[in-house]
């Protein structure tokens, strides 16, 4: 594929400069845009060396200007510099802390914390900017802070957690400790209902997007609700 060509795009994140970041998943490798949407660089290609991807799926970019992306099918996370040079990586196939089972959505917050959303570990990690690890929380199930296939992750401008939770149909919101604070939407095509909600992003004014995948539409919700 060429340059600005896809095969797949899974992830997008924008930077304090404007701009844009694209996992090309089937393509294993980044892209990197102008906020116009010119071509700037990319970077990757198939493999499980560093700064190599396979199916690399969210992507997150810091307040310095890191990239963070998810490398899905190598359990890995892998950071770069805005210009796309290898800066580290972390992470391994497993169930303990800071292993992976295919790491999906990647977030980070103002203070340099890094959100995983561990997918088929029913569950969200916590790392620092250099890829410590910090806490988890979740488990397989449909109870408050429990999750069915975790996909999307977003912090707030308030440190507020939100996770698509793919199978539940839901978006769950937790404190940046993990602490349960509410949830809203159940399976449906109505308003505020999901199909498989896989990603979910908050605007400077609060307001929260859920790409609703099943339903093959974007939903927008108030500022900051069912606080």
């Amino acid at each position: 594929m060429g340059d600005g060509q896809f095969n797949a795009p899974a992830g997008v994140a924008v930077a304090s400069d404007g701009s844009v970041y694209v996992t090309d998943s089937g393509n294993h490798r980044i892209q990197k845009f102008t906020s116009e949407g010119v071509f700037v660089s990319q970077w990757g290609t198939s493999g499980t060396g560093d700064g190599q991807f396979f199916y690399p799926e969210g992507v997150a970019v810091a307040f310095d200007g890191s990239v963070y992306v998810s490398d899905y099918l190598n359990n890995r996370i892998q950071k770069f510099t805005p210009e796309g040079v290898f800066v580290s990586k972390w992470g391994t196939r497993g169930e303990g802390g800071g292993e992976f089972r295919f790491p999906a959505g990647v977030a980070v917050a103002s203070d340099g914390s890094v959100y995983v959303s561990d997918y088929r570990n029913h569950r969200i990690q916590k790392f620092t900017s250099e890829g410590l690890f910090v806490s988890k929380w979740g488990t397989d199930g449909t109870g408050d802070g429990e999750f069915i296939f975790p996909r999307g992750v977003a912090v707030a401008y308030d440190g507020s957690v939100y996770v698509a939770d793919l199978h539940n149909s839901r978006i769950q919101k937790f404190t940046s400790e993990g602490l349960f604070v509410s949830k809203w939407g159940t399976e449906g095509t109505r308003d505020g209902e999901f199909d498989g909600p896989t990603f979910v992003a908050e605007a400077s004014d609060g307001s929260v997007y859920v790409a609703d995948s099943g339903n093959y539409r974007i939903q927008k919700f108030s500022p900051r609700p069912y606080r």
